[in-house]
């Protein structure tokens, strides 16, 4: 199956979710819209990539933060430089860098916390 993957999931924070992972990852955004009913989104990624993220609020309701410390987004960046050039970015972007929940993300990899409390792992690693 040839499929392209979107993961989505809601905010309180729309705006400024969107920019901490477009300038932390450095995505672009794909597309946006507006009060779809009731909804506003913006998608981010990169169009030469088979994913990408879709960060939605829905006006008058509250989703408030991630329901647990170990739902994760990973990244694998082989590369030494790549990958702590991109913690940088992460950190510049407003990610909060912490401790892993699950300690075999810190051996190899840096983990990074956003306003939802939603967290990215960037992994000094190759995938296997």
């Amino acid at each position: 199956m040839k499929a392209h993957l979107r993961v989505a999931r809601p905010t309180d924070s729309l705006q400024a979710i969107a920019a901490m992972y477009q300038h932390g990852l450095g995505l672009q955004m794909l597309a946006h819209f507006e009060g779809h009913e009731g909804f506003d989104g913006i998608m981010l990624g990169d169009e030469s990539m088979p994913y990408h993220f879709e960060f939605t609020h829905q006006h008058g309701h509250s989703v408030g933060k991630a329901p647990t410390q170990d739902n994760l987004l990973v990244f694998y960046l082989p590369d030494r430089d790549e990958w702590e050039t991109s913690c940088r970015q992460m950190v510049a972007a407003g990610f909060k860098q912490i401790q892993s929940y699950n300690p075999y993300w810190n051996t190899s990899g840096q983990t990074f916390e956003d306003l939802d409390g939603y967290r990215v792992v960037l992994q000094n690693s190759a995938w296997d």
